[in-house]
């Protein structure tokens, strides 16, 4: 799964590339082989074009497991000049030493002179003195005290470099200036700077952007927390919207806008501007965000932007893209929104009146279906708590007062239908919105959806009177 965390740092490294004549550079770092994929890469890149990172406009992917040789070759120059040294020792040996199963590396095989062998691990020589200072475009100069870093393994037993090594020979490979990712990188940063500087290289501008929070400030999680971008995507998130709202995690446009063009976004980021507080991921503001940007589209847009949840075609939920599931049941069990509808009951021309009605009220596309289902069905799928809801004592007397003053209704349109049953309900000592309730249900199969007069009036004369007449004979 693509994190948002790490699609927030690919827009940040992207702009800060375009911002100066620089290249966006992307590499998968495929040595893990059990989470690595091709099908995960794939969605990375799904993603990376979905908000805007188009394939063609920036250079690879690149995968790391392509270096292994130069990696290898790093690790042995390392140890030839003395740099770094072999070690057989196991964590359980450690902690016997220690007493301390939280301590790092004692740094016993320092001077036991150890060769290469099978099981031995090398392991970088920290200095014993001085610090490692950091030039970090967002923090500032962190230093860490040398004698604080523990003798850190670069290569495992079986020669393997580990993403410590791996990472810094990559870099240096592809001419990498500026690292851009998030904080929780910063410990490995000093690590990392003394290995460019024992293999004689000048190391990367760094900037350690915020990590990304829950609303208990605990960071984002994938086991815990909805994390995946592909799984905004299947819900119908704009990716403008996503976007927009990714950039706003530890940094902001000037003024007291938020939502504002891509165009201003890439004129104004600036790293030395982003606040380095840890940033709150609020699902319910992006989706206040989506909502405005859905209203900001036009009608065809809108319509346009619907076609995939309407047709049975939306994006796939990434728990689909990680276990093969098919277009019916994702790994997860849900549905991936095939709509109730036969396909050849959907009337696009009844879409389009609703349309502008519908835009108005959804957040999320994929809310399209439940806002327009009842048009498109013999009969509406009725909500049970809805029905329990409306269809109490009286109902039965107001639905026939409705169906009467329906019939008798020359002109079928939304004002003259709100008017006869606002009178309905006055008759009753009940204003609009108690008194449509019955009806709606009756008609939609749920207490809230779009504006109800408008919908009876695209619904039609038959439809309309052949749902309040089921409902009323339901109630006996």
């Amino acid at each position: 799964m693509f994190h948002v965390g790490g699609a927030r740092s690919a827009l940040q490294n992207w702009i800060y590339a375009k911002q100066h004549g620089g290249v966006f550079v992307l590499r998968i770092e495929d040595t893990d082989a059990a989470r690595n994929r091709p099908e995960w890469t794939e969605g990375i890149l799904a993603a990376l074009d979905w908000i805007g990172i188009e394939r063609g406009s920036y250079e690879g992917p690149h995968f790391q497991s392509a270096n292994a040789a130069e990696h290898r070759a790093a690790a042995q120059k390392l140890y030839d000049a003395g740099r770094a040294y072999y070690c057989d020792c196991t964590r359980a040996d450690v902690q016997a030493r220690t007493g301390n199963q939280h301590q790092g590396y004692d740094g016993f095989c320092r001077d036991r002179g150890l060769g290469p062998a099978e099981g031995r691990a090398l392991r970088f020589r920290t200095p014993d003195e001085g610090q490692t200072v950091v030039v970090d475009l967002v923090r500032g100069e962190p230093t860490f005290d040398n004698k604080l870093l523990e003798d850190f393994v670069i290569a495992r037993g079986d020669g393997s470099a580990v993403f410590l090594l791996a990472n810094v020979v990559d870099d240096m490979i592809m001419g990498i200036t500026h690292v851009i990712r998030a904080e929780e990188h910063l410990p490995n940063t000093p690590k990392q700077q003394l290995l460019w500087d024992a293999l004689g290289v000048k190391p990367p501008i760094w900037a350690h952007v915020p990590v990304v929070v829950n609303e208990k400030r605990q960071k984002l999680s994938k086991r815990r927390d909805k994390v995946a971008l592909e799984a905004y995507r299947a819900e119908g998130y704009l990716a403008d919207a996503m976007r927009n709202y990714l950039m706003l995690l530890g940094w902001a446009p000037t003024g007291d806008r938020e939502i504002v063009p891509w165009s201003v976004i890439e004129n104004e980021f600036r790293l030395e501007d982003v606040n380095p507080s840890p940033a709150f991921f609020d699902e319910k503001k992006l989706r206040a965000f989506n909502g405005d940007y859905i209203r900001a589209l036009t009608v065809e847009e809108f319509i346009a932007a619907c076609q995939p949840w309407l047709v049975g075609a939306p994006p796939p939920p990434a728990s689909d893209a990680e276990a093969g599931g098919n277009t019916e049941t994702g790994a997860s069990g849900t549905s991936t929104a095939l709509p109730p509808w036969r396909p050849e009951d959907f009337d696009p021309a009844v879409f389009a009146a609703v349309a502008p009605l519908a835009q108005t009220r959804i957040a999320v596309l994929s809310e399209i279906v439940p806002n327009v289902d009842f048009l498109f069905l013999e009969s509406p799928v009725v909500d049970e708590a809805a029905w329990a809801k409306a269809m109490k004592e009286g109902a039965d007397g107001l639905l026939d007062a409705a169906i009467a003053g329906f019939e008798a209704q020359p002109e079928w349109a939304a004002e003259p239908l709100k008017a006869t049953l606002e009178q309905v309900g006055a008759e009753r000592g009940l204003k609009l919105g108690k008194a449509q309730a019955p009806v709606r249900v009756a008609v939609t199969g749920r207490t809230v959806g779009l504006p109800l007069f408008e919908s009876l009036e695209v619904l039609g004369r038959e439809r309309t009177l052949a749902r309040l007449r089921a409902a009323r004979a339901t109630l006996g």
